[in-house]
């Protein structure tokens, strides 16, 4: 087994695609194709499963996914004491929600990209598959908003506190009562994003508590989308405050005075408890602390 053959096969598993693979690590797919025959003869056992045009990752893949991670973290950290390579470069993927990664990340990538020009970033949503994106090291860091999270092998750092609002258009008829309570949610449409955040299970378990039952669910990709559609009357929404400060400084979106007191969730910094923290992403992480310990938020 030679750490090439490692490389190709992590990165295949990254990807689930051997042609994208090929292109990244620039070999024809023919190679990559007999490097991953190698590892499975080496091994005795399959490491994809071919169904159709997709692949997906077998048992004995996902175990050499997790080891093959730690043996090319350790390939790195050689190379970095050896050469003595202090300048960081690379890269850092990051599953960040899109309220975060719109009006919050991009204050943090322009202090890091200034210090730190060489480094790029892949940056995604958030999806249910977080924590398993973090133990195969697909991910090297995700952020989410929640209070906490109960994975004894991820470590998740609390960076401060969101404040989360009701909010709707200016006409909406709820825009009139003197404070909201939950009993005045039934019979509205709530507007959620699909996959942003936790906060939404927080809203899920007030109005099942409360025996409240609201009149339609509509989920969006799009934080901007849920807000157009606030404004535009179609309902109601739970949302992180950093979200709407433009709206409700020009009036198109209403704060709903909450009857139960200020709601709020942790922003969260999760990362895997074994994960190597290379010179790159270590940077990364120590810019979000000062970040946030300079009281701005991420």
């Amino acid at each position: 087994m030679e750490l090439r053959q490692l490389k190709t096969f992590f990165t295949v598993a990254q990807l689930l695609s051997f042609n994208k693979a090929a292109e990244t690590l620039h070999y024809a797919q023919s190679t990559i194709s007999t490097q991953i025959r190698l590892l499975e003869e080496e091994f005795g056992k399959p490491l994809f499963d071919r169904i159709g045009k997709t692949i997906v990752l077998t048992e004995a893949g996902q175990i050499l996914l997790r080891y093959a991670r730690k043996m090319l973290d350790m390939e790195a950290e050689t190379r970095t004491q050896v050469t003595g390579w202090e300048e960081p470069q690379g890269s850092i993927t990051l599953r960040v929600p899109q309220s975060l990664s719109i009006y919050a990340l991009p204050q943090v990538l322009k202090q890091f990209r200034e210090r730190f020009p060489k480094v790029g970033f892949d940056i995604n949503s958030c999806a249910l598959t977080i924590q398993q994106e973090l133990r195969s090291g697909i991910i090297d860091l995700a952020f989410l908003l929640i209070d906490s999270i109960q994975e004894r092998d991820l470590i998740a750092e609390v960076l401060g506190f969101e404040k989360l609002v009701f909010i709707c258009g200016p006409d909406h008829p709820l825009t009139r009562l003197p404070v909201v309570d939950l009993p005045d949610l039934a019979g509205q449409t709530i507007l959620l994003p699909k996959q942003d955040c936790s906060y939404k299970m927080l809203l899920d378990r007030m109005l099942t508590e409360a025996k409240v039952d609201y009149a339609a669910l509509m989920e969006f990709n799009s934080i901007e989308a849920i807000k157009q559609c606030a404004r535009e009357g179609v309902g109601i929404s739970l949302i992180p405050e950093m979200a709407i400060q433009k709206e409700i400084s020009d009036k198109n979106l209403i704060v709903l005075p909450w009857a139960e007191g200020e709601l709020e969730t942790a922003i969260l910094m999760i990362r895997h408890k074994d994960k190597w923290l290379s010179p790159t992403l270590l940077a990364f992480i120590e810019l979000v602390r000062e970040h946030f310990q300079s009281g701005c938020a991420l």
